[in-house]
């Protein structure tokens, strides 16, 4: 299980998504309040439900296919989880909330790549599996 690259690109989701969430900041209010993802429901929310599909994957390694889905279900959380972030930060007029953004706001874009890569290890193995059993 440990052995194969998808599963450290899972364990570093999990990381990310369930981590760093509260060691680097979403963004700055105008008043200078540093808001962090535990203090949004909605984005702690998304971010440990994340963090769940990536660990329930890491366990899922016997079954390649519900892996793969799985992983493509991360990687949905995670568009969902940035075009949060691009609404609160985008659509706000005049700075209301969004004074500077942080590099939490990045963390899904990390993730994304992460389980892309993941899933490409995963379709990799499936591939292989297959071609061998072909030859039996």
């Amino acid at each position: 299980m440990i052995q194969r690259i998808q599963t450290l690109y899972l364990i570093l989701v999990l990381g990310i998504s369930s981590g760093l969430i509260f060691v680097f900041n979403l963004w700055k209010t105008k008043d200078g309040l540093v808001v962090f993802a535990m203090d949004n429901s909605i984005s702690l929310g998304l971010f440990l439900g994340s963090a769940i599909l990536a660990i329930i994957s890491i366990f899922m390694f016997k079954n390649r296919k519900l892996q793969f889905v799985l992983g493509r279900l991360n990687i949905i959380l995670n568009f969902f989880l940035l075009g949060f972030f691009v609404y609160l930060s985008l659509n706000l007029s005049g700075e209301t909330i969004v004074s500077e953004k942080g590099i939490g706001m990045f963390l899904p874009i990390i993730s994304i790549v992460l389980l892309v890569l993941a899933n490409k290890a995963i379709k990799k193995d499936e591939d292989l599996v297959k071609s061998v059993d072909r030859l039996r």
